[in-house]
């Protein structure tokens, strides 16, 4: 009998299968530290402890992307070991903060399967949440990823596709237990511009840019334990080794700092597609558009709804062609809603 995991291939996944992820993590401190050396993370919620405090939270917690990274990569040895791309997302909702000392794991559920026309490949739909230590959900989202089929003469199942929100519903963001942002401090966070000076429809260059270097990425994967061969394996795709997803996702969330401060807390994820793949070398810019604002039940804290892009260059504000393509330097189209000071 082998003892090691090929990992699952498309005629592997049924839906309604109930997948337990392995390895649960503790996160500390350390979690933090590299994060914010990988990236140009800056939003004070995540950076300070005094303003986490000041802010109504017992101390900063881990950043919400950290913390995605965290059950995401618990989930890829099940999901995406065998994976050619991961398509997009859906329905992600983060629940609880997660604060140095909480343990994760993960468990998803297969909600979703459609084998492609070439019958060489499927699309497999899964639901994960990220549990703590007290059995707390802290996050859970679906994502779609295409994945390959070993037995090319296995039949395909019947397709199940899932009917998932084109966007949540302000009602379905959660706000922290105990946020308070009546006494937010403006100067500290690093800009004026609260959730009021936003406008529906408005557009922001967020300026700055980041070439991806190899060996960053390659720390990244290792930190967050994504051990998908696309990112790990030189020669598993003829054009090279695929940038992790989440790196993207992370750098363009840190550069729109610049521009977007105090939206400090994601708690929404409406969608996500990884447009085009992304290379060591390539620099990495972000703009982002203002999709919608809402009022959330707690005084002092809107909510706020935007389309972050991340491009490999080319001109901001262009996201698609004529014919609906996406333009061949956008890398990654994400709509989230965080929450910012009235």
């Amino acid at each position: 009998m082998a003892k090691t995991n090929p990992g699952r291939f498309f005629e592997d996944y049924s839906d309604g299968q109930v997948l337990h992820h392995a390895v649960p993590r503790t996160v500390t401190d350390g979690e933090r530290a590299l994060y914010h050396a990988l990236y140009p993370a800056r939003h004070a919620l995540y950076s300070s402890d005094e303003f986490a405090r000041n802010c109504g939270l017992p101390q900063s917690p881990i950043d919400d992307l950290a913390a995605f990274h965290v059950v995401f990569g618990k989930t890829v040895p099940d999901i995406s070991l065998n994976a050619v791309a991961n398509l997009g997302y859906a329905e992600g909702r983060w629940l609880k903060p997660v604060y140095p000392g909480d343990t994760l794991r993960a468990e998803s559920e297969v909600i979703g399967v459609k084998e492609n026309s070439n019958g060489k490949t499927g699309v497999v739909w899964v639901r994960t949440r990220g549990f703590n230590q007290r059995d707390e959900v802290v996050i859970e989202y679906v994502r779609w990823v295409m994945v390959r089929k070993s037995n090319l003469d296995a039949p395909a199942p019947e397709a199940v596709v899932p009917d998932l929100k084109k966007a949540l519903d302000p009602q379905d963001l959660v706000v922290p237990s105990g946020l308070d942002f009546t006494t937010y401090d403006f100067a500290q966070s690093g800009e004026a511009h609260r959730w009021g000076d936003y406008e529906i429809g408005e557009t922001i260059d967020h300026v700055d840019g980041v070439t991806v270097e190899e060996a960053e990425h390659m720390l990244a994967t290792r930190l967050w334990q994504n051990t998908a061969k696309v990112h790990f394996d030189l020669t598993f795709r003829p054009d090279g080794r695929l940038i992790y997803g989440g790196h993207v996702i992370s750098m363009a969330r840190a550069l729109s700092f610049n521009g977007l401060a105090n939206a400090q807390m994601i708690v929404g994820l409406n969608g996500g597609a990884h447009a085009n793949p992304c290379f060591a070398g390539d620099t990495i810019k972000a703009w982002s558009e203002v999709l919608d604002k809402a009022q959330t039940t707690v005084p002092g804290i809107g909510a706020i709804r935007l389309r972050l892009v991340a491009t490999k260059g080319g001109e901001p504000f262009v996201l698609k062609n004529e014919d609906g393509r996406y333009q061949p330097n956008v890398l990654l189209d994400l709509d989230y809603w965080a929450l910012m000071p009235v």
